[in-house]
């Protein structure tokens, strides 16, 4: 799998908007805040335990046509909510805090909640198929984990809910009922409702590609060892890969890597390294039938400058790779003072957008944040006094711009 790329070979975007070059500010995008939740143990609240914790933080948030999905991993329970926030299903596990509140209820005959036997936890990670089929993430009991070669340990499955709660299993390395998975980063599904599950390896991912009725089709081992290098850079000094992200097409079968690329620094005076540089970003996309990998594309990065004792400064900072759209729009963000910048890519038709959105990081604790298909990108806002659930319509900007 293994290939030489040159960065002369790989894709030029060109920048067709007047309002994406850099001599123009960059237009903001408002947010639309669609409901708020309260802090609480009750099945309307989301718990929040101690978020400076060591590990991860469990809440996480998905969007299916306008249905939203909230995991709190902190009460072991699954929402459906419209977008006033009215919840229309509740999955919950029975060992959990929100199974004996529901209990008390007078009647649950014919009720929205659901409860699911298997005793998982769940990391927030979730995502949805076009029959509404829930896959979230969980962590599996600590005397059902594994542990592999190189000490790696095999703690997580993927939970599957019909959408009426009528049916549940749990999908692993194999399939229905298999092994558990190393530690996983993020699931997808396609357009075809295949799931893809991207775990963390000691040395870069793997990818798990399953096909509709559940069953491994494809399984690619990606690491730092076999991604793209680049050919003929001008520099003496040692190059460094990061594997940045794995994201799956939602069409084809085919991954798109993000791999940044960093060069040593050495003081021109001492002549020794004394720190690193970034170089570039590439997106490589790589066919699961083959595993060849196609033409790259070159990302451009994050620019900001400041000013110190009289002289400007710019520095280039990669974008974090967000998602990529049913009509193949490629989405990277990064965090910025005042928000979030966004840069949208479409290579196939050679053309970039950039769009900020206003955030106050003061009064936020912790956010999570989703693409949909549609190029929607919503994200559940932890603020110090509510849950708060936006969205940012990327997909209508995108829409206008290429009619226009």
């Amino acid at each position: 799998m293994k290939k030489l790329i040159s960065v002369l070979a790989s894709i030029i975007i060109i920048i067709s908007f007047s309002n994406c070059t850099k001599n123009n500010t960059i237009q903001s995008i408002s947010e639309t805040e669609l409901f708020s939740l309260d802090y609480g143990n009750f099945e309307e609240q989301i718990s929040v335990a101690d978020l400076n914790q060591i590990g991860d933080i469990r809440l996480g948030i998905a969007m299916k046509d306008g249905f939203f999905y909230i995991v709190d991993g902190y009460s072991k329970k699954i929402m459906e909510l419209n977008s006033y926030g009215d919840i229309l299903s509740l999955f919950y596990n029975e060992d959990s805090g929100t199974s004996s509140i529901i209990q008390s209820y007078d009647d649950l005959s014919e009720s929205i909640f659901h409860e699911i036997s298997y005793p998982f936890d769940y990391p927030g990670q979730i995502a949805l198929d076009s029959n509404k089929c829930i896959y979230a993430v969980c962590t599996i009991p600590r005397n059902r984990q594994e542990q592999g070669e190189g000490g790696i340990l095999y703690t997580q499955a993927v939970l599957r809910i019909s959408r009426d709660g009528s049916s549940v299993d749990y999908i692993g390395q194999q399939g229905p009922g298999g092994t558990p998975f190393p530690h996983i980063k993020k699931i997808y599904t396609t357009q075809k409702d295949e799931l893809v599950v991207v775990s963390n390896s000691s040395d870069g991912f793997i990818v798990y590609w399953f096909g509709v009725d559940g069953f491994l089709k494809y399984m690619i081992p990606i690491s730092t060892k076999n991604t793209p290098l680049i050919e003929n850079l001008d520099t003496e000094n040692e190059v460094y890969i990061t594997l940045e992200n794995v994201i799956p097409d939602l069409n084809e079968y085919k991954l798109y890597l993000k791999v940044d690329y960093y060069t040593s620094f050495v003081d021109e005076e001492s002549k020794v390294q004394s720190g690193i540089n970034f170089t570039q970003t590439l997106l490589c996309p790589l066919s699961c039938e083959t595993g060849i990998y196609g033409e790259p594309v070159a990302i451009p990065p994050y620019e900001e400058s400041i000013v110190v004792d009289y002289s400007k400064l710019t520095y280039k900072i990669p974008y974090d790779f967000l998602g990529v759209t049913n009509n193949g729009w490629k989405f990277f963000i990064i965090k910025t003072e005042t928000g979030f910048n966004v840069e949208m890519i479409q290579n196939e038709s050679q053309k970039i957008l950039h769009r900020h959105f206003d955030v106050n990081h003061s009064d936020n604790l912790f956010y999570d944040m989703t693409l949909s298909a549609d190029g929607i990108i919503t994200v559940l806002y932890i603020d110090k006094g509510k849950a708060r659930t936006v969205w940012y319509r990327t997909d209508t900007l995108i829409d206008a711009i290429l009619k226009n």
